[in-house]
């Protein structure tokens, strides 16, 4: 049986991505900074099957904990590793951007250059980000030059640059996936989908910044998990691919889709306030190769992913209720 390390196993996608790979009979290392989360942000805790892969937890900072970090990956020896953690808000990486350049470029490339010397490696699957393009006319391909505008997007791409000279250099078996806007149940409530669910059924206001005219493309959490395994079995080093839907949404739009299924009024629950600082007003990924190439397809429509996260909301509204609505920074 094949053993996975998920670096980042608190995250909305790396827990998720833990949650199919149990599924699919691997057994799990996971990985994080904090503690395990509620569960009702953690789906590998929902699932009530017996026939599962085995999971094991381990908390550790790549910044501060790699030694004792690598010592777990070889002593659990994974055929894979796949790497989600980072400081991951574009907005809050202006306050402080030495904390993302920290994570995820210099801690990232630390964790990197141990893990190059593992001997048992099969494949890194590195979780890279379309931020990393910057601000894109039409569909964006796998070799789209960087131009990132925030200090987040540039962290990545530096991890990213990175990662292709290890390549080079120590014939380093890396892929990278880059995800469009990822939703579903358990996701993070600052995030849109999820905070317009838990504003609108609470009576809430919701701040629409640049009123929601960015355009975006936004993916189901699951179709990812599938599109990710397939990459870290099938992918060839160095190869990047996008996972990303043909559907293409302004935030408004989809705050207003939301309001409607909920049966709330668009304008009386929404305040439209200023545009965020470098804010890329569309990334619209060309997903063509993952198709193509891996057999690989979007199987949950928008209108099914958003009545899947209102009703893991609703079945959790009291739970949700007394979990943070803000992003906390952790340094």
């Amino acid at each position: 049986m094949n053993k996975i390390c998920v670096i980042g196993s608190n995250s909305f996608s790396g827990s998720h991505f833990v949650n199919e790979s149990l599924e699919r009979g691997f057994d799990v290392l996971g990985i994080s900074r904090s503690d395990e989360l509620n569960q009702v942000f953690l789906p590998y805790k929902w699932s009530s099957s017996k026939e599962r892969g085995f999971f094991s937890f381990f908390q550790g900072d790549i910044n501060i904990n790699l030694d004792e970090i690598m010592n777990e990956i070889i002593h659990f020896c994974p055929d894979y590793i796949v790497n989600f953690s980072a400081q991951s808000m574009v907005a809050q990486s202006w306050e402080n951007p030495a904390h993302w350049f920290q994570t995820n470029a210099v801690g990232t490339v630390n964790l990197h250059d141990e893990i190059r010397k593992l001997d048992f490696l099969k494949k890194y699957v590195h979780i890279s980000t379309p931020e990393v393009y910057g601000n894109c006319q039409g569909l964006v391909k796998e070799s789209t030059l960087y131009t990132p505008s925030t200090p987040y997007a540039v962290s990545r791409a530096a991890a990213d640059m990175s990662l292709m000279s290890f390549y080079q250099a120590y014939d380093f078996p890396v892929v990278f996936t880059r995800a469009a806007n990822v939703y579903g149940p358990g996701q993070q409530l600052y995030r849109i989908i999820p905070r317009a669910i838990l504003f609108f059924l609470t009576n809430k206001t919701l701040q629409l910044h640049g009123g929601g005219e960015s355009l975006r493309s936004f993916i189901h959490i699951k179709d990812v998990c599938d599109g990710t395994l397939k990459i870290m079995q099938h992918a060839s080093a160095p190869e990047i691919f996008h996972l990303s839907t043909a559907e293409n949404i302004s935030v408004r739009s989809l705050v207003e889709n939301i309001a409607q299924q909920l049966g709330v009024n668009f304008d009386d629950h929404v305040e439209v306030t200023g545009e965020r600082l470098g804010k890329d007003q569309a990334y619209l990924l060309d997903s063509s190769k993952a198709i193509e190439q891996l057999d690989w397809q979007v199987k949950t429509t928008l209108e099914q992913g958003i009545d899947e996260t209102i009703g893991w909301v609703k079945n959790n509204l009291e739970q949700l209720l007394a979990q943070p609505l803000n992003y906390l920074h952790k340094k």
